[in-house]
């Protein structure tokens, strides 16, 4: 708990790979699933974009 009101409050990580989950209920396991699931989706269009991009550049330099 934090001495004064204006401090911030630490927020607790949502995810660490490889730790204890023993203690996790079903509904935070799931929560930490739609979370990772949700960030496997974003690192995926990251990828896709890099891809495009760089398909791109190598398109442009095989025209000279």
């Amino acid at each position: 708990m934090a001495l004064f009101d204006d401090e911030p409050k630490k927020k607790p990580r949502a995810h660490e790979i490889g730790q204890d989950l023993s203690l996790l209920s079903v509904g935070e396991l799931n929560e930490r699933i739609g979370l990772l699931k949700a960030e496997i989706t974003r690192l995926e269009a990251e990828v896709a974009a890099k891809g495009a991009t760089k398909s791109a550049a190598e398109a442009l330099f095989k025209r000279g």
